[in-house]
């Protein structure tokens, strides 16, 4: 993890910089809307490489343990073209995902964040969990779930992992009283709301990704400082931006800008300790190619 949250600042930096060529994905309903299939293709300048991620996306298989997100990348030699490796698309995602919201935790949270606040207990609370955990000091974790009891089986399986005290809590509302709150569910509609943010805390809001879809209410939005990982991105498919801003409570400027950005000195991060901060992540190719191009590096020098 603390490996792949220091690629996330060559990821970020040069999505900013247009270091990274990467058109829109696309993202394909299957032909009974069961579930979604997304290509993702990027061509790198740092590292030299170029690739795509192919995902599918079947939200049904929460009812049975699968994994909902299920794919590979695949890394192509930027001077021959020759394919180079196939990387495990559910992994990269799990990792490189944390790892980004890890970087703009470290970036944006206070220093002396001690508490965190999981909404959600699937694959992403676990990589979210120990991507915060390296970048602050966390002592107390409280983990919500719309299932009482895959939180409850979250905390046992993950309390030996980590020094902090972990503990099941019965509302959103406790698990966003911390320092840090990462919200990775599935959720459509709020799950976390602006009343409940302390001053000086910092969100990372990760679930949803299409225009209709937002797992934080207007208010979280309104009251914060808000970053991203991409602007395009985020103008297009990010609608815990895109709906407050059809409602009128903000404007396009409300973004203060790029996690890239902020990493090249362009923009100001937090500017006092009461500022609430969000980071809003959608996922960027470049992340993958990035994180999948550190892992083929690694086996092929092992």
């Amino acid at each position: 993890m603390r490996d792949c949250i220091e690629a996330m600042v060559t990821a970020m930096t040069s999505v900013t910089t247009g270091a990274i060529v990467a058109p829109p994905r696309t993202i394909m309903s299957l032909v009974d809307a069961s579930g979604q299939f997304a290509v993702m293709p990027g061509s790198a300048a740092t590292p030299q490489v170029y690739g795509a991620k192919l995902v599918s996306i079947h939200p049904a298989n929460l009812a049975s343990a699968r994994p909902v997100i299920q794919g590979i990348v695949i890394l192509f030699d930027h001077h021959t073209g020759a394919p180079l490796a196939l990387v495990d698309g559910a992994e990269v995602t799990a990792l490189r995902t944390a790892a980004a919201s890890g970087l703009a935790t470290r970036l944006l949270a206070r220093k002396g964040a001690r508490t965190l606040g999981l909404l959600g207990c699937s694959v992403q609370a676990s990589s979210h969990l120990e991507a915060i955990c390296t970048v602050r000091d966390i002592a107390e974790v409280r983990v919500w779930g719309r299932s009482p009891e895959k939180a409850r089986d979250f905390v046992a399986k993950h309390s030996a992992k980590t020094s902090a005290k972990i503990s099941a809590v019965s509302s959103a509302e406790e698990a966003a009283a911390c320092d840090v709150i990462c919200v990775v569910t599935g959720a459509h509609q709020p799950v976390i709301r602006g009343e409940w943010l302390h001053s000086g805390s910092h969100v990372n809001l990760v679930g949803a990704h299409t225009p209709t879809t937002r797992e934080a209410d207007s208010a979280v939005i309104t009251r914060s400082r808000v970053y991203v990982d991409s602007l395009q991105s985020a103008f297009s498919e990010a609608g815990d931006l895109l709906i407050p801003i059809a409602e009128g409570a903000i404007d396009p400027s409300h973004i203060v800008g790029e996690i890239g950005a902020l990493l090249l000195g362009r923009i100001a991060g937090r500017t006092n300790e009461d500022q609430v901060t969000v980071y809003k992540s959608l996922g960027l190719v470049a992340q993958d190619l990035v994180t999948a191009h550190a892992l083929y590096t690694r086996c092929a020098c092992q």
